[in-house]
């Protein structure tokens, strides 16, 4: 909430106080952050609760910072203050972002570079679920795998935030789709254009065989480690397995080892890497394609603007529309990260800060 104390104003943020499980994320209240130069203040609309916010709480993720830390990929704001020399931008203008971590706040600063206009008229809520989600699905689907009309196309987790992202995009794209989930995933699954695959009772190696004969052009992987090796089974000669995240170190929004409360940023890179070497070396010409938005950005930070502008046409158009799984008032943080770790979750929990419009320009 949003207040005044003696002429500041505070706000609210999230912290992860410790690596660890749910409890380790505290409601702070302070002083509002003061734009530096370069710099544009941004009142948080609605900010994305993602996987990689568990791995970083966790301490696992390649991100995740030094504790005290505020978590969060991806916002959609409005600009609220200016700091010097910064141009071209405006208080009131929507923006989006991906700070990587920062966005559990109701108000972040961010550098002008990083910010990307949203048009007008489009939901907070579903404009977020573009920032991380689809962008991921948009540039493994087209600059990592260069998927064609009727090719056929694996998807991992084809219920969540990124696997529902995929099915919406890879139907504009005219791809013959197949999609693991769990039995509660399934006709959300088939709405969205897949053939669902109950993971939890049915081998996706021999089903995907079964449907389709020879196998996929492309899986998309996000859950890692030995499972790599699964989905390369399910490809047809000369497919590729996209793989993007490791899922696998998590159980029920945990650390599978149970080995929490240290920051262990490479190890999960370092076991990903391994994997994904291996998939090379086996036999039978499947190639293993590693992706990650993060780095993607750094090296062509002009792709990731271009990207989202054209998600952000596509949902104008209504050709996409994002699955809102839950939409939650920020101080319910802890609550919302506890949903995602159970998994399940159909689509992208967001949550929303609230308080009044507070213009200090």
């Amino acid at each position: 909430m949003v207040y005044r104390e003696h002429g500041f104003v505070r706000h609210t943020r999230i912290i992860v106080t410790h690596y660890g499980g749910p409890d380790a994320l505290q409601v702070l209240e302070e002083e509002c952050p003061e734009p530096k130069g370069g710099e544009v203040r941004v009142r948080v609309l609605a900010a994305g609760v993602s996987l990689p916010d568990l791995m970083a709480r966790e301490g696992i993720h390649p991100e995740t910072p030094r504790v005290p830390f505020t978590p969060g990929w991806d916002l959609v704001g409005v600009v609220d203050r200016l700091g010097d020399s910064v141009a071209g931008i405006r208080p009131g203008q929507a923006v989006a972002a991906l700070p990587i971590s920062g966005a559990y706040a109701e108000f972040v600063c961010l550098p002008q570079r990083e910010l990307v206009p949203v048009p007008a008229g489009l939901d907070a809520g579903e404009a977020v679920s573009l920032i991380l989600n689809y962008i991921t699905a948009y540039q493994m689907l087209h600059r990592s795998a260069k998927a064609k009309p009727g090719q056929r196309v694996l998807i991992h987790g084809a219920a969540g935030g990124v696997g529902s992202a995929l099915l919406q995009l890879g139907r504009v794209a005219g791809l013959e789709m197949y999609g693991t989930c769990s039995s509660r995933g399934a006709s959300a699954v088939a709405d969205l254009g897949g053939i669902p695959i109950d993971y939890q009772h049915q081998d996706f190696v021999k089903e995907i065989h079964r449907l389709t004969g020879e196998g996929v052009d492309v899986v998309f992987d996000s859950i890692g480690g030995t499972h790599i090796w699964r989905s390369r089974k399910a490809l047809r000669p000369g497919g590729r397995v996209v793989t993007y995240g490791l899922t696998s170190s998590l159980r029920g929004g945990r650390l599978a080892s149970g080995r929490s409360g240290r920051r262990h940023r490479f190890r999960a890179i370092l076991i990903f890497g391994l994997y994904i070497a291996g998939g090379w070396l086996l036999p039978g010409r499947k190639r293993v394609v590693p992706y990650s938005i993060q780095w993607l950005k750094r090296l062509r930070p002009a792709l990731f603007r271009q990207d989202l502008m054209a998600l952000f046409d596509l949902l104008q158009q209504q050709k996409i529309k994002p699955l809102i799984a839950e939409r939650l008032p920020l101080v319910e943080a802890r609550h919302a990260q506890e949903l995602l770790g159970k998994g399940g979750v159909i689509g992208k929990i967001v949550l929303v800060p609230k308080g009044p419009i507070l213009n200090q320009q």
